[in-house]
């Protein structure tokens, strides 16, 4: 495809770019070489810590479930709800390991709920059994607000991974990631790089969530809840063993890197988690309220195509 640093995109390119809400002209190649001045007071508001954890992010998060599974099965035909049951029931990796503690800063009734621990082996499982391990979570509280865990979707060995935050309301009562305006404001973007997340080559994407589950009431999720869910995603990561990770909002960012520096200060730059190289951006529904930053996501797909094509 026609390098998108050059000013001669085609006609394909400029549509999808236009439906981005993105003008067609752009910084030249050695602007996008280097990290672009961050003006949005909403995502460099220094923080640390657990403040950062409780307090950065959108309200409206990320998703995804309807997982793609078995690796050896390129068709990718997610598991039905009883046969995702079935799994877990006879899955040998029983939960041992140590509790999570419940979020304190989740709400009062949910707060109440006895945590089940982690499964053992998380770091072992294949598809089949961490996608019935995730359905069957009961390790925080959110297990009790969700309608359904969003665990992820797209070709398990594919060369893009997209990770978002948690899911919204749309996401949780469809089990899949990216839906909504959210959704369609990805899909612009991926296919922006020649990407369509329906694709099952080993050349598409593969969309996940750094929680796999909702908050009943839209707020951020608390650090516990992040380290929670961390080991699941860690594992994706390993399965499919992409060439690039598109880290899209703080969250994301915070589960991957273990970082709490802002956005701004991360963007522009490759990043590593368990040797994949991850290209840190805004996620879409912080885009679709600053529409001005779109041109930043614009480089940091570009960043992350570069990655790619090595």
């Amino acid at each position: 495809m026609t390098d998108p640093t050059r000013f001669d995109l085609d006609d394909r390119q400029r549509a999808m770019l236009a439906e981005m809400g993105v003008r067609v002209w752009w910084p030249k190649a050695s602007e996008l070489s280097r990290p672009a001045a961050d003006t949005s007071t909403a995502e460099t508001a220094p923080q640390s810590g657990a403040q950062a954890l409780a307090q950065q992010g959108d309200a409206r998060l990320a998703p995804s479930d309807a997982a793609r599974t078995s690796a050896a099965d390129p068709a990718m035909t997610p598991m039905s709800a009883p046969e995702v049951a079935a799994r877990a029931a006879h899955s040998r990796h029983a939960p041992v390991g140590p509790a999570a503690a419940p979020a304190s800063t989740a709400p009062a009734a949910s707060a109440a709920v006895q945590a089940q621990p982690l499964a053992e082996g998380i770091d072992r499982m294949d598809w089949a059994a961490l996608q019935g391990t995730v359905a069957t979570c009961q390790a925080c509280a959110l297990c009790t607000e969700r309608k359904n865990t969003v665990f992820g979707m797209g070709h398990v060995q594919a060369d893009w991974m997209v990770v978002g935050e948690a899911p919204d309301e749309e996401e949780d009562a469809q089990g899949k990631p990216f839906v909504g305006q959210s959704g369609q404001l990805l899909d612009n973007m991926l296919k922006a790089v020649g990407l369509n997340r329906q694709d099952e080559s080993g050349s598409g994407v593969y969309i996940a969530n750094a929680l796999k589950c909702r908050p009943a009431i839209p707020r951020n999720p608390t650090p516990a809840e992040v380290a929670t869910c961390a080991p699941y995603l860690m594992r994706q990561v390993a399965l499919v063993k992409p060439k690039v990770i598109l880290a899209m909002g703080r969250f994301a960012v915070q589960s991957l890197l273990q970082s709490t520096e802002p956005l701004g200060k991360l963007r522009g730059q490759v990043h590593d988690c368990q040797g994949v190289p991850v290209v840190v951006t805004y996620h879409p529904s912080y885009l679709l309220r600053n529409p001005a930053d779109k041109a930043k996501a614009w480089a940091d797909l570009v960043l992350a195509l570069k990655v790619v094509k090595g």
